[in-house]
């Protein structure tokens, strides 16, 4: 399980550096807080924080889930490709948001896997017992 846990401390560092990065736009762009709008850049790393966020809490319970019914290196893997799905992301929604869907796909479709893994494991657990 040191995989699993690993990965969801990477998820984990990696929003938080996110969320470093919109500090830094808020900086650089002049927008005083609580504003969440006042230059399309720092839009652009805000709307990649709230996204991440907003995946994050399916990510992390699923990866949990998954990993207790199936080989933790391999629901790790599928981990891996979503915090990579992340950072290519991050890349394409702020040098144009038109680009943000590999990025997108890269990230969300592990995050299906990881539920339909979980699913799969806890029904197929539910009519074994």
């Amino acid at each position: 399980m040191a995989w699993i846990q690993l990965i969801t401390l990477l998820s984990l560092i990696q929003f938080i550096g996110f969320g470093f990065l919109v500090a830094k736009a808020r900086g650089t762009y002049g927008i005083k807080a609580p504003a969440t709008t006042g230059h399309e850049i720092f839009e652009r790393y805000y709307r990649v924080h709230m996204n991440t966020l907003e995946t994050l809490v399916v990510f992390v319970p699923a990866l949990w889930i998954a990993a207790h019914y199936w080989s933790p290196y391999w629901v790790a893997a599928l981990g891996a490709v979503y915090l990579i799905g992340r950072i290519v992301y991050l890349r394409g929604y702020v040098a144009d948001p038109k680009r943000r869907s590999a990025g997108y796909a890269l990230s969300f479709l592990p995050v299906i896997g990881l539920v339909l893994a979980g699913a799969v494991g806890v029904v197929r657990s539910l009519l074994l017992s």
